[in-house]
């Protein structure tokens, strides 16, 4: 299903998973972590944030509750939070781009910063899902398989979906692959499952 799928059958798909009570359930997983990716083409990125949005009305009102959490806006919350926002924004331009990308990956370091602030959310709103999306906008900055990495202790109750503007691919001889814009083919990462191949 992964190869030539339109927005629209993606949009279905989606939701028949997510309000499915197998997916709520978590079965069909084993003992793994109920991590699924939701793929999709890089070139699709504004387009995929209004089906998402459109697909949280449709979930939500199919009684089904979703904890939306984008990693880009955490992220922003996390540097005004530390005041540095502002001063980031106004040496950005004249700021060698490997010190900045040393800068913010130390102060968004996902396991002493962004994973916390996404366990306070998940311990006070309540939800049956969690989306996961900003992928591309905070990299370099932050890599989705370090998020995914850290996260496995604090989202392992309920079904967490990432939405990667990219491919997940499965092979025998490289293993899994999250291959950010089609591009970059460097973030290994084993345990989540590909959400447009799981059958309800």
């Amino acid at each position: 299903m992964t190869k030539s799928i339109s927005r629209k059958e993606r949009a279905e798909h989606l939701f028949k998973v997510v309000t499915s009570q197998r997916f709520l359930t978590k079965q069909g997983l084993g003992n793994e972590v109920p991590f699924f990716i939701c793929p999709f083409p890089a070139e699709e990125g504004l387009s995929m944030a209004e089906d998402r949005h459109d697909l949280i009305t449709r979930i939500t009102h199919a009684g089904t509750t979703v904890l939306d959490l984008s990693l880009y806006d955490l992220s922003l919350g996390i540097l005004e939070e530390r005041g540095i926002l502002d001063q980031v924004l106004e040496i950005e331009p004249d700021t060698d781009k490997t010190e900045l990308r040393e800068l913010l990956q130390s102060v968004l370091d996902p396991k002493a910063n962004l994973i916390p602030k996404i366990g306070e959310a998940i311990e006070t709103i309540p939800h049956d899902v969690i989306f996961l999306s900003g992928v591309g906008e905070v990299y370099p900055y932050i890599r989705s398989h370090n998020v995914l990495n850290n996260l496995q202790s604090t989202a392992k109750d309920k079904p967490t979906v990432l939405f990667f503007p990219g491919s997940y691919t499965h092979a025998l001889a490289t293993g899994a692959s999250l291959d950010l814009f089609g591009r970059l083919h460097d973030d290994k990462y084993y345990r989540a499952f590909n959400i447009l191949n799981y059958e309800v």
